[in-house]
């Protein structure tokens, strides 16, 4: 719920209230943050209505999540080298906000489909602290659907055995 909320009130927390123009490397990096926390929105409820209905079943939608980690790495691709060169042709409140969203949106796709960087209760901090960074929790669940589709047991099932 929260990265659903977090679109239109960055929007206008951003646009609006801090006034950060509405320029091409702007809006393209403030884009490309939006798409991520849509793809968390997604993976959260989907996720959260598969453990509410308690089916071991893999992730619903598995290869829309898979694709989107292949999509999201061309136009973050993209994104990265047009939003800097933005700012080396004109720096200033026109391009580096939007290299901050483009970076930003690069931590949040790493933070989604590779390894976790959000730790939120004192709980995860001491866990992190104890045993290091863990794998996302999509990235453990595209890997379950993955062996699942192709008959091999996944690391979770091998490892309770």
């Amino acid at each position: 719920m929260g990265e659903l909320v977090n679109v239109p009130l960055q929007t206008a927390v951003w646009f609006g209230v801090v006034g950060v123009p509405a320029t091409a490397a702007n809006l393209l990096g403030f884009a490309l943050v939006m798409l991520l926390l849509l793809e968390g929105a997604a993976y959260w409820t989907v996720k959260l209505r598969a453990l509410s209905a308690g089916s071991g079943a893999p992730l619903p939608g598995a290869a829309v999540f898979a694709a989107a980690r292949v999509v999201n790495l061309v136009l973050l691709g993209l994104g990265v080298p047009l939003t800097v060169l933005a700012v080396i042709d004109d720096p200033g409140t026109g391009s580096i906000p939007g290299l901050l969203f483009t970076l930003f949106a690069v931590l949040e796709h790493i933070n989604y489909f590779h390894t976790q960087l959000m730790y939120d209760t004192p709980e995860d901090r001491r866990s992190r602290r104890r045993n290091g960074r863990r794998r996302a929790h999509l990235a453990r669940d595209l890997e379950r659907a993955r062996k699942l589709g192709t008959g091999q047991p996944s690391s979770d099932e091998t490892s309770h055995s």
